[in-house]
């Protein structure tokens, strides 16, 4: 097993359980439905990709290969790229701010999560 992978698989579940139930309770009050939107994409991805860590964790026993473990830290860049750049969106949006130009961080956090996927792939066709 990969244990780095599965410590920050969970903590990032963890962060993303947290994150939803903010949406949910205190974050709906204060942000149009439209932002809200945004936000929970961020916690959606954050929890497929915090899947995904746990499972390279997993995987790592049975396939040993250096892709599995490149494959992780593109899935945890991923996530605080894509997922991250999502959840600042929403709270500039409160101030009536925009992220602006560094709203680039945004789809090359979703080049990272394809990566992290054509990696693990990779490493399953090599062994």
């Amino acid at each position: 097993m990969y244990k780095q992978a599965l410590i920050a698989g969970s903590s990032f579940a963890a962060i993303a359980v947290i994150l939803g139930a903010f949406a949910a309770h205190a974050l709906k009050a204060i942000v149009p439905p439209e932002k809200l939107i945004v936000f929970e994409t961020g916690v959606r991805y954050q929890f497929y990709h915090s899947f995904a860590l746990i499972i390279c964790g997993i995987v790592y026993a049975a396939f040993p290969a250096a892709q599995v473990k490149l494959a992780s830290t593109f899935f945890i860049a991923g996530i605080i790229m894509f997922s991250g750049s999502l959840y600042l969106m929403t709270a500039l949006s409160i101030s009536g701010k925009s992220i602006g130009p560094v709203g680039i961080i945004t789809p090359i956090g979703g080049l990272c999560f394809i990566t992290g996927w054509v990696l693990l792939l990779i490493a399953f066709i090599k062994n």
